[in-house]
């Protein structure tokens, strides 16, 4: 199949392309600073239409990953270039499936699961799920964030695609042992003996591993039936306190300095993020997948988290997983 990944360049995109790629299909990436990748990268600039739509008129499968990095600090500038880079990609991409003589057959699109409520009381999912607002005496941050989510949602639901299937992917936290990503960062905390709770570590924090991650999309390309709003995390999503403790014990460290809120937020300034990353609740789960007849190779977090690690340490880190059992599209 031709599968074009614009925004595909980072490590989600990188873990997608690698895994499309070795199993036989034409990948295309999108990217804004093309380099050499055993697939072809094209470039574009995120926003306008130019010679990359003819990569779209011949694509059976997009998938769009665009958009900046929400790990730093939310000045003005900053906040313009997260929004933008994800309303204008997403035109972009809508403009170029409308204009096609021959559309994809699917449009995966990229959201993110922090679009929905800080709670502890009851998970989200994709029908009694509560599209988060102002949570009491939480910083601007958060609720930024929430707007960046339903900008970015708006802009692909307003986009006219009649010929192509299209699914919204709210995703949770992508755990892959490759280094660069979230997982690689908090194994770092815990290796150094910083991978204590974060605040009072009630907070849930929703995951997915890399190898469901994938088998996800897989599975969502291939089921015909299925369009609008999908959620893209594990089950069973748990308390900071207990994450970070599982992830000690599949690393072998015992001892977890915890970080109580103040800490956090000095400690953002000095690491040009913002705490809203691992102080909300985000008690996400994948109903419409479960409900599809999805199965999760790792549910649970204790059998995911000593899988990365052991992968972590392999010599084949950064190849390809294909796994016999996984129907391939």
């Amino acid at each position: 199949m031709n599968i074009v990944i614009p925004g595909g360049s980072g490590q989600i995109g990188t873990l997608l392309a690698r895994d499309l790629h070795a199993n036989g299909h034409r990948v295309v990436v999108l990217s804004r600073r093309p380099e050499e990748r055993p697939w072809r990268v094209v470039s574009w600039d995120g926003a306008t239409l130019g010679a990359w739509v003819d990569e779209i008129e011949a694509a059976d499968v997009v998938i769009n990953l665009a958009g900046r990095s929400v790990n730093c600090r939310y000045r003005a500038s900053n906040r313009r270039a997260i929004v933008d880079s994800r309303v204008q990609s997403t035109q972009a991409i809508g403009a170029a499936i409308a204009a096609a003589r021959r559309p994809p057959r699917v449009w995966l699109q990229a959201s993110t699961a922090t679009i929905y409520a800080h709670r502890y009381d009851a998970p989200n999912d994709e029908q009694s799920g509560i599209i988060g607002g102002r949570e009491p005496d939480a910083p601007d941050t958060w609720s930024f964030s929430i707007d960046v989510a339903t900008a970015w949602e708006r802009a692909f639901t307003e986009s006219s695609a009649p010929h192509t299937r299209k699914v919204l992917l709210r995703s949770a936290m992508t755990m892959s042992p490759d280094r660069g990503g979230i997982f690689d960062t908090l194994l770092g905390l815990v290796r150094r003996g910083l991978g204590g709770k974060a605040g009072d570590g009630r907070q849930f924090v929703s995951w997915i591993h890399d190898r469901d991650f994938i088998r996800a999309i897989d599975w969502l390309i291939d089921r015909d039936d299925i369009d609008g709003i999908v959620n893209i995390a594990s089950p069973n999503p748990v308390p900071n306190a207990e994450f970070m403790r599982e992830l000690r014990a599949a690393a072998g460290v015992r001892v977890g300095l915890p970080a109580s809120k103040w800490m956090l937020e000095v400690g953002a300034v000095f690491l040009r993020t913002e705490t809203e990353l691992i102080l909300k609740s985000r008690r996400v789960v994948p109903a419409r997948l479960l409900e599809s007849g999805f199965v999760f190779q790792y549910p649970h977090w204790r059998e995911a988290a000593r899988d990365l690690c052991r992968r972590r340490a392999s010599p084949t880190l950064g190849e390809p997983v294909i796994l016999p059992e996984q129907r391939r599209i």
